[in-house]
């Protein structure tokens, strides 16, 4: 493992290796505050930014996404090269993908469901009220969890995530995901990665939520490399 990939990590020090459950969100902005551009994150990163998407992910037990970024930025099940062994517990499984979605408008022969790798099914999360025979065949190939009759309850999907024993969560939004659970005060950091790029336009922020929520946050570090800037927030 790289000597950077180890300092990088010691910055972010997981939580749930200590017991404690943890649901880490990790973002990118540009300098005025877009959440993508021209509709996808990746326009924002840079290879830091890079780097740290795979040592949080490595960190992770699993990850939480949004169905919208799932279709949006393309995902897939994560990789054994995709992750820095070193960064997890030996023998552990690779992070799962939980995809989280109230109408199941997910592909069900989608790679992001059909490919996981052995041990990290990919897990959708949906609702009582979701069309029977899109969850069908959905469960297929996906472990699905009920949370919620007509709107995703976020607490309890997380506290059935808990239960299947993965502690230490990193949700990589999108902003939708990440404003229900910020609502819910069910956000314990928020890695923030502040590109240097004015992206104009309409964009979401890293967060969109119909509450009106603030919530003070303390500041654990500022990292910089090549004009970006790496937040980390905990919640008080």
């Amino acid at each position: 493992m790289p000597a950077g990939v180890e300092e990088l990590a010691s910055y972010y020090g997981n939580g749930a290796a200590r017991g404690n459950p943890l649901l880490r969100a990790n973002m990118v902005a540009s300098a005025d505050g877009a959440a993508s551009l021209e509709g996808r994150s990746g326009g924002l990163s840079g290879p830091a930014d890079r780097m740290l998407f795979t040592v949080l992910r490595s960190m992770a037990d699993l990850i939480l996404v949004g169905a919208g970024t799932v279709r949006t930025e393309h995902y897939r099940p994560v990789k054994a090269a995709q992750i820095w062994a070193g960064l997890r517990p030996a023998d552990s499984p690779i992070p799962p993908i939980a995809v989280v979605s109230g109408r199941l408008d997910l592909d069900p022969d989608s790679k992001l469901l059909t490919a996981a790798a052995p041990g990290a099914q990919t897990i959708v999360i949906t609702t009582a009220a979701a069309p029977p025979d899109q969850r069908a065949a959905i469960a297929q190939h996906a472990r699905v969890i009920e949370a919620g009759q007509d709107r995703i309850n976020f607490a309890a999907a997380i506290t059935a995530l808990h239960a299947l024993g993965y502690v230490s969560i990193l949700t990589e939004g999108g902003p939708a995901l990440l404003g229900h659970l910020a609502a819910e005060n069910l956000v314990d950091e928020l890695c923030l990665t502040t590109s240097p790029v004015l992206a104009l336009g309409h964009a979401d922020r890293v967060t969109r939520s119909l509450s009106v929520h603030a919530e003070q946050l303390s500041l654990a570090h500022v990292l910089y490399d090549d004009g970006f800037l790496f937040s980390r927030y905990r919640r008080e």
